[in-house]
């Protein structure tokens, strides 16, 4: 067994919750974590609400904490720190505008001034029909003694039941389908190839969905002979989720299983 996890979620109000977890592992450290989320009065859709702050941190003292701001109807920001024993290791900040048909996005990560180093990505998607959305991406780094840039086209067909996407770049291609088979089965797969490293991956993935016995299944296998499931159960009418998982890859003769429980 690799260990244990405990995960308690307390709602203090309608803007406010707050996620403590304990894991307790015989192959690694054991530790806690403490979340805490604040949810603001403007809602632009399901997942969208503003502002937003989000921290997180665990018993070695190593911070996470994000921010997220609306500017206007099409421009929104966002803002993430990650600091390690009093120190801080990332900053980051992001700026989205959507349009009626595209979509631009900036985002500068690390910036240093005085030692003239950072990396900045810049992205921009064009939806040319319904379903075909077609765009290019742009990262920059540059820092003390190095600099270059490298630039990915991609692209992306989507249908009722299926979706497909092909980014190449520089770093060489990445492609994924995904495919909904009905309401209960969800398939995918992605490929991804590097010519200048001759290097190439494979993975596939499934999802069944099981209403009736409120659970959810999960597969994978990939290119370096892993296997892995995990297996979600609902347990009403108690906030009660069970999670159970196994992966093992025959290549490096390894497996590893838990379980998991959810207290929402």
């Amino acid at each position: 067994m690799e260990g244990v996890k405990l995960i308690v979620t307390k709602t203090l109000s309608s803007h406010f919750q707050v996620t403590h977890t304990v894991h307790m592992s015989t192959l690694g450290p054991s530790g806690y974590r403490f979340n805490a989320t604040f949810l603001g009065d403007r809602q632009l859709g399901p997942t969208e609400v503003f502002p937003t702050l989000l921290g997180d941190m665990d018993s070695a003292g190593s911070l996470n904490a994000q921010v997220l701001q609306l500017l206007g109807e099409r421009l929104r920001t966002k803002a993430v720190f990650q600091a390690q024993r009093s120190r801080f290791v990332t900053w980051q900040f992001d700026a989205e505008y959507r349009g009626d048909d595209c979509t631009a996005a900036l985002t500068l990560g690390n910036p240093d001034l005085l030692a003239g180093s950072g990396i900045l990505v810049a992205h921009f998607l064009q939806s040319v029909t319904a379903r075909l959305v077609l765009g290019a991406e742009l990262v920059y780094h540059r820092r003390p003694g190095e600099e270059g840039a490298i630039l990915t086209l991609a692209g992306k067909y989507s249908a009722p039941n299926w979706e497909a996407t092909l980014n190449v770049g520089y770093g060489g291609a990445h492609a994924s389908y995904y495919h909904r088979a009905n309401e209960q089965v969800q398939v995918g797969v992605e490929l991804e190839a590097n010519p200048r490293l001759q290097e190439s991956s494979f993975a596939f993935g499934y999802q069944l969905n099981l209403p009736r016995a409120n659970a959810v299944f999960r597969g994978l296998l990939d290119s370096s002979w892993s296997v892995g499931g995990v297996l979600e159960k609902r347990l009403p009418p108690l906030p009660v989720t069970l999670a159970l998982g196994a992966f093992l890859n025959h290549r490096r003769d390894r497996f590893h299983c838990g379980f998991g429980v959810t207290v929402a």
